[in-house]
């Protein structure tokens, strides 16, 4: 999950840099075009408290020099993005999606597979990668055979994010034990190992997933269409026009009958509405085409 973190606030006398009204605009204008997230007046500082770091890393005093280079060059525009964006997530969150997962979907996926069909499973935005580690887990359960049952087929989870740092962190699968926490223990026994005073994925699990660097701005490169979409508590900063742009565009990835899971605050708006049947509490399934 994307998010704007408060707790950043500087005040105006501690500043180091030059950083005026003009400069925030500029940030917000180009935060809102790269990542779809709408920074409000009181992120001023926030601004100012991220990108300072940058500042001091490409050896600059003024904002209005750092925007300069954000112009020309496209690595530092996108550390500068997800600089002012963090990304919380725990395994299992929002668990009610995980049991009508296992209980409704996995049952009718697995026959897909078993027939010799193809099954493809979406994380967008998954952040430190709990959410994919989660859904592999949660399709697993505790059939220790399974992950090289669906090795043997056409099987995949998908799961991208904005950030590289966070998708570094991802593929690691590393985690710390208090993160680990979260994962039920019949489930954490048998597909988390411990290593010193972390816990890694079982590597079995992390062959089922792709890790991708991705905008949900962008294009989407991928060319078939999915039997399930994760989106959750990735949209509450985008404006209702980023929304709805992102909804049909889920819509078009997702096969008639298709799931789409996202957010406990967020709520499925626009033209793409009228394509979903509302199967829980932020569930959606496509109508059949």
């Amino acid at each position: 999950m994307n998010s704007l973190d408060m707790r950043d606030d500087v005040r105006q006398d501690r500043r180091e840099f030059e950083y005026t009204q003009s400069d925030f605009e500029q940030v917000k204008h180009l935060v809102y075009q790269n990542a779809g997230i709408t920074l409000q007046a009181s992120k001023t500082n926030l601004v100012y408290s991220r990108l300072s770091k940058r500042l001091r890393a490409c050896g600059l005093q003024r904002f209005s020099d750092y925007l300069a280079l954000l112009k020309k060059d496209d690595e530092e525009r996108t550390r500068a993005v997800t600089a002012l964006t963090t990304n919380h997530t725990s395994f299992f969150r929002e668990k009610h999606h995980f049991d009508h997962f296992t209980a409704h979907v996995w049952p009718q996926l697995k026959a897909k597979l078993e027939a010799g069909d193809r099954v493809r499973i979406w994380s967008a935005g998954c952040s430190s990668g709990e959410e994919p580690y989660s859904i592999a887990m949660a399709l697993a359960g505790t059939d220790r055979n399974l992950p090289n049952w669906l090795l043997k087929h056409d099987f995949r989870i998908l799961a991208s994010d904005l950030a590289p740092h966070v998708l570094a962190t991802a593929r690691e699968g590393m985690y710390a034990m208090t993160i680990a926490q979260s994962i039920p223990p019949n489930l954490r026994n048998i597909w988390m190992e411990s290593d010193g005073d972390q816990m890694v994925v079982h590597p079995l699990l992390k062959e089922l997933i792709a890790f991708r660097e991705l905008n949900l701005l962008g294009n989407w490169p991928m060319r078939h269409q999915f039997d399930v979409i994760f989106c959750r508590n990735v949209m509450i900063y985008f404006d209702d026009t980023t929304k709805n742009t992102l909804f049909q565009n889920f819509s078009k990835k997702l096969l008639g009958g298709g799931m789409l899971y996202i957010g406990h605050s967020e709520r499925l708006i626009g033209k793409a509405a009228s394509d979903f049947v509302s199967k829980g509490q932020t569930i959606y399934q496509k109508r059949a085409m």
